[in-house]
């Protein structure tokens, strides 16, 4: 069974064919699906969908890029909504660089208040982290994240930084399709570095669609490929992957 840990399925590119595209993943051997949040506004679907279907699973939290003009009681909304008991973490939250610094303090103010959040309710939290590292980094340790856990998903850092993440921060790494990229040698070096208890696989659908679906909308049908191409870089057989990151994913997020 697999475990998608990162999709966005409330994702308008999915509203032709999201029931009958989700009611079919345990047929394909996707067992769990965890569904990430980005603001406010898509909760109530989020949460309409792990009601519907046994298999989703939902996060609810602010990205970085919808943290500018968030109104001033988003911590209660968050508190009310996660209390569901197919909430199961915080995410996803971060700092996102890549777009545009100007709302950097913004960023990094939500990401601290979002970490703190977690650790008050003891769930996980769900990173984003996009040419951000070292903020980030010293955010989420400032934030005592270790107290909480979470997971880097997309994971893009580097393999002296999985060291940190996974054994000072006491996090997960996620890696999705573009560890299956021509030019992805730095993020295949990463998940060679990252201890096996501490793995996890995603798809971050519907974008970054593995090879050799590059370009088309990602689903968690196509997982197998991440699976495989990990492992052939982990020396190991892909019904292993699969059950390695199964467990993983349960660990972390209580299911």
């Amino acid at each position: 069974m697999i475990f998608d840990t990162h999709a966005h399925y409330n994702d308008k590119q999915f509203d032709n064919d999201r029931d009958e595209l989700l009611r079919s993943m345990p047929d394909h051997g996707i067992g769990l699906i965890m569904n990430a949040c980005s603001n406010l506004g898509e909760i109530p679907q989020i949460i309409e969908m792990c009601e519907k279907y046994p298999h989703v699973y939902g996060a609810v939290g602010i990205h970085p890029e919808d943290a500018e003009g968030i109104t001033d009681n988003y911590l209660d909304i968050l508190t009310r909504y996660a209390a569901h008991p197919k909430i199961k973490a915080i995410g996803e939250i971060g700092l996102d660089y890549y777009w545009t610094t100007e709302t950097k303090a913004i960023q990094q103010r939500i990401l601290g208040e979002q970490v703190d959040l977690a650790r008050k309710l003891h769930m996980p939290v769900i990173i984003h982290d996009r040419e951000a590292h070292a903020d980030t980094i010293r955010i989420l340790s400032e934030h005592r994240v270790s107290e909480c856990g979470g997971v880097f998903h997309c994971y893009s850092g580097s393999a002296e930084m999985v060291r940190t993440v996974t054994e000072e921060l006491g996090m997960y790494v996620a890696f999705g399709g573009a560890i299956t990229f021509k030019n992805a040698k730095k993020p295949c070096e990463a998940a060679k570095a990252v201890p096996l208890d501490r793995l996890l696989i995603e798809t971050d659908c519907p974008y970054m669609a593995p090879v050799p679906y590059r370009g088309k909308r990602n689903s968690s049908l196509y997982l197998g490929e991440v699976i495989g191409k990990l492992s052939e870089l982990l020396l190991m057989p892909p019904d292993e992957i699969e059950r390695i990151t199964l467990e993983n994913g349960r660990r972390l997020f209580g299911i």
